[in-house]
């Protein structure tokens, strides 16, 4: 049921982890991919493997906080395919220091990074949408940004801003037939949580938060993500889908 045949979607932080699964997947599904990520290198070569693969993708170098590459991205796109379907506002930084700890410019970097860089997205994109009467936008938090989260003050704060932008804006473009949904991935494993889960102890202390007795893997992110981009989603609005092995269930 969640087939993105005929979909133009644009995914951020594409060139890895979550990111990189989301936009294979995405291309696996039928839809032609809009993949970017700061890293252009790193991009280019997702692009390339889902090529290879017979899919469909172009690769964007994107700084998600600012403005004048997101016109870029979305002209572009529209140029190209003239639709945006969906949108993942996949892009994040984390910062595991706790709030006495955090720089003012620490502070603004993870806002910018992880709160501004979803409204920019919305803003852009939900106009085009709102000409084709429909789309879907999932925006990535986290479970920090459904529990406190001890030692790291701005990334909490950063996750549950995009859990309340994201329902302010299902509220507000519902009339428009635009789904806006969030994702709360838990402890899953990608090159930015490597070096912890290959932590013993860190790795324990993990599993003793979480129900089902493993981390999670980008990929089962990826599935989640599909779903709520997908017609199989068409009547889900607003949600907040914690894909977290249970943690939040305790």
């Amino acid at each position: 049921m969640a087939s993105m045949s005929g979909k133009v979607v644009i995914i951020t932080g594409a060139g890895s982890g979550m990111g990189r699964e989301e936009a294979i997947l995405f291309a696996k599904k039928g839809a032609s991919v809009v993949a970017t990520d700061i890293n252009e290198a790193a991009v280019q070569a997702v692009v390339q493997e889902i090529e290879a693969a017979g899919g469909q993708a172009v690769a964007y170098a994107h700084n998600v906080a600012s403005e004048e590459e997101w016109v870029k991205v979305v002209d572009g796109t529209i140029q190209k395919h003239g639709k945006i379907d969906a949108l993942v506002n996949n892009a994040g930084v984390s910062l595991p220091a706790g709030l006495l700890e955090t720089t003012v410019s620490q502070w603004d970097r993870v806002m910018d990074i992880n709160v501004k860089s979803v409204f920019l997205g919305m803003k852009y994109v939900i106009p085009h949408m709102q000409k084709m009467q429909g789309g879907s936008i999932i925006n990535i938090s986290s479970i920090a940004g459904l529990t406190g989260s001890s030692g790291a003050g701005a990334y909490t704060a950063s996750k549950g801003a995009v859990r309340m932008l994201s329902k302010a804006a299902a509220v507000d473009f519902g009339k428009d037939h635009i789904r806006v949904n969030s994702v709360h991935p838990g402890f899953i494993e990608t090159p930015m949580s490597s070096d912890l889960i290959k932590n013993e102890q860190m790795l324990q202390w993990f599993l003793m938060q979480t129900a089902l007795p493993r981390v999670g893997e980008a990929s089962e992110v990826a599935k989640a993500v599909l779903f709520l981009a997908s017609d199989a989603s068409s009547y889900i609005t607003g949600i907040e889908l914690p894909v977290d092995g249970g943690v939040t269930a305790k």
